[in-house]
């Protein structure tokens, strides 16, 4: 027997969506503009990836080469067309391949926000710090080695946060083994 109209109509709705190309994100001239400016100053080989990520509210989005991060974010902050001068949001992730510190910034002055994924080996997982940079760094890169094992090159006090100091691991890595199993 033949399908029922709405869901022939549902499946011909979603073959339309499937052919039909995506419309620009609204904030791709932002990306394209701080893509533009971090490249015309620093060069090409800096950024790694630049997308808009559509699922987070269309937040322009950029990784960043581990080696360059530190001039990139001096950058970030300090150069007039940008002037990223609140960082909202440093997380560290373990992607089982590899950790990521993800940042969110803001720009108070120029109205715009920018996330920044830097990725560091798992074995030598190692990001430059920034709390010389934005000081609101400090806890949440304190909070990203406590918990994930990221260290922080150049941090002035890393140093567990939340667990203690005789704490074995890092417990926000997915191949965590407790010491202690009942735990």
């Amino acid at each position: 027997p033949p399908a029922p109209v709405a869901a022939q109509g549902g499946a011909r709705n979603a073959a339309k969506a499937e052919e039909a190309p995506e419309e620009p994100s609204p904030m791709q001239p932002v990306l394209d503009h701080i893509v533009h400016v971090i490249t015309r100053e620093l060069g090409d080989g800096v950024i790694e990836e630049a997308y808009v990520n559509r699922l987070a509210k269309h937040v322009p989005t950029i990784v960043v080469k581990n080696e360059r991060w530190r001039e990139t974010a001096r950058l970030l902050r300090d150069h007039p067309e940008l002037a990223f001068d609140y960082l909202s949001t440093l997380v560290g992730i373990d992607h089982e391949t590899h950790l990521e510190v993800y940042y969110h910034f803001d720009s108070f002055q120029k109205g715009h926000r920018l996330a920044v994924r830097v990725k560091a080996d798992r074995e030598k997982a190692v990001v430059p710090s920034v709390t010389d940079i934005w000081p609101g760094a400090d806890w949440p890169e304190r909070e990203a080695y406590d918990l994930v094992g990221i260290r922080f090159e150049g941090h002035p006090n890393l140093k567990r946060i939340l667990l203690p100091d005789d704490w074995v691991g890092h417990p926000l890595r997915k191949d965590y083994q407790p010491l202690d199993e009942g735990v």
